[in-house]
C-alpha cells in the first residue's frame, strides 16, 4: 500500500495515536510538521520527512540511473521514493541499468509514479548530489552561480532538479568542495560573490547584481 504524502499542516489522522515524529496534536487530531509520508499503521503515528529527497513536478528536468529493465521501457532512479520509467518508446537506442541520463517529468499519476520522456544519454563523468532544495543556489538567477562553478572548475555540468549533478572533465575535486560549500553555505547572502572569491574567478557587480542576488536568496528561502 502506497504511503501518503503530507506537507506541514496538513491532517494526518483524526484516530487516537501516540505521537511518533514530525507529528502534532490540535485538537484532539494529529498534523505534520513537515513534508513527508505518513506513518500510522502501528499505535503511532509519525511522518518520515523528505529531506534530501525529490518531490517530483512535470516539466522539470532531471538527472537519473537506469536501474532496471522492463518489457516495455526502463526503471530510473531520480533520487525519490517514487518509481519513475521510460518508455521505450522514447528512446532511439537500448540503455542498461547504470546508464545515467537526462530527462523530462511528463507526467505524475496520483500515486507520484513518474513517467520520463526527452532522453538523453551521458558518457563517462560522475554524479555528485546535493539536497534539492537548494538546487536554486547551484544555479543562481540567470545561471550565474552555474556560470561560476563552471568558470572556476573548467568542468561541463548539468543541473538537475532532483538534487544530482552530472560533471565531466575540469577539477572535479574541486568542484565537489565547491558543491559542499553551496550546501553548508545556502542560508547566506552574497553566496555567488563568496563563491567567486573561493574558486579564483573575478567577478564584477554593480548595485543591479546584488539587488538580484537578495531577489535570489529570498526565491530559495522561499523554496524551503
Amino acid at each position: 500500500m502506497a504511503k501518503r504524502l503530507v506537507v506541514p499542516g496538513e491532517l494526518v489522522t483524526e484516530e487516537r495515536k501516540k505521537l511518533g515524529s514530525h507529528v502534532y496534536i490540535s485538537e484532539g487530531k494529529i498534523y505534520s510538521d513537515s513534508i513527508g509520508l505518513v506513518d500510522d499503521e502501528s499505535n503511532f503515528a509519525s511522518v518520515v520527512p523528505l529531506e534530501g529527497k525529490y518531490l517530483p513536478q512535470v516539466n522539470d528536468l532531471v538527472l537519473g540511473v537506469i536501474s532496471s529493465e522492463k518489457f516495455a521501457g526502463y526503471v530510473v532512479d531520480i533520487n525519490s521514493f517514487y518509481p519513475s520509467f521510460i518508455s521505450k518508446k522514447e528512446l532511439r537506442e537500448m540503455l542498461k541499468p547504470g546508464s545515467v541520463v537526462s530527462a523530462k517529468v511528463l507526467k505524475v499519476n496520483e500515486l507520484n509514479e513518474v513517467d520520463l520522456g526527452s532522453i538523453r544519454t551521458f558518457f563517462g563523468g560522475e554524479i555528485l548530489t546535493i539536497s534539492p532544495v537548494k538546487i536554486p543556489r547551484v544555479i543562481g538567477r540567470d545561471c550565474s552561480m552555474l556560470n561560476v562553478l563552471k568558470a572556476g572548475t573548467k568542468s561541463n555540468l548539468i543541473v538537475g532538479k532532483n538534487g544530482w549533478i552530472w560533471a565531466k572533465g575540469g577539477d572535479t575535486d574541486l568542484l565537489k568542495k565547491a558543491i559542499d560549500k553551496i550546501g553548508a553555505e545556502a542560508h547566506m547572502s552574497n553566496l555567488t560573490q563568496r563563491m567567486s572569491d573561493f574558486l579564483g574567478v573575478k567577478q564584477q557587480k554593480n548595485d543591479a547584481e546584488y539587488i538580484e542576488e537578495t531577489e535570489e536568496m529570498d526565491e530559495y528561502e522561499g523554496e524551503e
